[in-house]
Order: C-alpha cells, then sequence, then structure tokens
C-alpha cells in the first residue's frame, strides 16, 4: 500500500493505492493522519481511488483515523470510493458514518464551503 500526501491550503488530501487489507503498511496511514494532527492539520481527505480491496482491517484503520481526527476537533472525509469498496461500506452500515465524494477536488470543496460557513 502506498501513501501520497497533497495539501490543499490546510487541508490534507491522501491518497491511498493497494490494499487495506491490515498489518504494518495499513497502520503507517493511521500513523501519517496522527502526524498531521500533532502538526496542526486536522482536515483531511483519504481518495481511496487506487484501492482495490479492503478487509475489516482496513475498515478499523478508516475508522482510527476518522476517531483520531474528530478527538482533535477535526474531520475526515472519503474520495473516490469504489463501488467494491462502497458495497462493503454498506453491508457493515460504515457508509453511514463516513461522507463520502466522488473526487478529492470535491471533498476539498466541501472542505472549504463547511469553513465559509463558520
Amino acid at each position: 500500500m502506498k501513501i501520497k500526501e497533497k495539501m490543499e491550503g490546510d487541508i490534507a488530501v491522501l491518497t491511498v493505492s493497494g490494499n487495506m487489507m491490515g498489518g504494518p503498511e495499513t497502520a503507517a496511514l493511521h500513523e501519517k493522519v496522527k502526524s498531521l494532527i500533532a502538526e496542526g492539520l486536522t482536515n483531511v481527505v483519504i481518495d481511496i481511488k487506487g484501492v482495490k480491496w479492503m478487509n475489516s482491517s482496513g475498515l478499523g484503520i478508516l475508522m482510527a483515523c476518522m476517531s483520531s481526527l474528530q478527538q482533535a476537533g477535526g474531520k475526515m472525509k472519503l474520495a473516490s470510493v469504489t463501488d467494491k469498496v462502497k458495497s462493503i461500506l454498506m453491508i457493515t452500515k460504515l457508509i453511514e458514518l463516513f461522507e463520502t465524494y466522488e473526487s478529492a477536488e470535491r471533498a476539498v470543496a466541501k472542505f472549504m464551503e463547511e469553513k465559509r460557513n463558520q
């Protein structure tokens, strides 16, 4: 699994590719999010367009990322959720917890809109 980071103002966009099947490389995503929080960045888009498959461990990491961000007063949005991953989110009812967007650009735009409306 690979993680690429890009900044859009004060919003971090993490693009993940590969399989999210648990293990040290999946845990690296949560570590990355925790390091962003330590830098004061609490609004994160996780773009999973390159994720081919995800198991319960991968879902657990996404939940951990979201929880860490919420505890820091921030938010997480998922972008580019594939049909395979969306079906897992629907079966587990986690689709109700995660904010999902068609693309990272739309998720970033939503963050910007929320900031303007505060």
